[in-house]
């Protein structure tokens, strides 16, 4: 950041063309960077991804602006907890342009997400990470993240996924 700037984290909206470009173009950097798979998202992914998100109440997304320039994303989705009968948020993508990493962007945004979240009546917050993405884990450990388990007999959670 340079001398004096102020980050700005805020909800986006998706129906605002400038914020609806920031979320993909951000989430566009991260899928094209190693971490997010190296691959740019598909360019009807581009098209659509605004509009898919605001049909769906349970999305929501953070932004961090610095000087009217995007320069963060937490892409949010609301689930729901059967233990807890309640609704959880997961982050499924957080995503800071490395010009503004190790700044504390991350951190404030992931403030706004919890206010959200709180406010939405979420019981927790949870997310998924790859093992050997040390900085984002030490990142999401000083936010209070932790990997979790029900009884140590039957270990951590595992993440796992099928492509359909």
């Amino acid at each position: 950041m340079t001398a004096g700037s102020q980050i700005e984290v805020f909800l986006a909206d998706y129906r605002d063309a400038a914020q609806a470009a920031a979320v993909v173009d951000l989430l566009n950097a991260y899928a094209s960077e190693p971490a997010g798979g190296g691959v740019p998202l598909d360019p009807a992914v581009r098209q659509d991804l605004p509009a898919a998100l605001a049909a769906r109440p349970q999305a929501f997304s953070v932004l961090a602006f610095e000087g009217g320039q995007p320069v963060g994303l937490v892409n949010c989705l609301e689930g729901f907890s059967t233990f807890a009968c309640k609704p959880l948020v997961n982050v499924h993508d957080v995503v800071v342009l490395p010009s503004h990493r190790g700044q504390g962007v991350a951190q404030k945004m992931f403030a706004r997400v919890e206010q959200e979240a709180r406010r939405r009546g979420a019981c927790k917050l949870t997310l998924e990470v790859l093992s050997n993405n040390k900085p984002a884990l030490r990142t999401y450990e000083r936010e209070g993240f932790a990997s979790y388990q029900l009884d140590p007999e039957f270990g951590h959670a595992v993440f796992l996924q099928k492509k359909l």
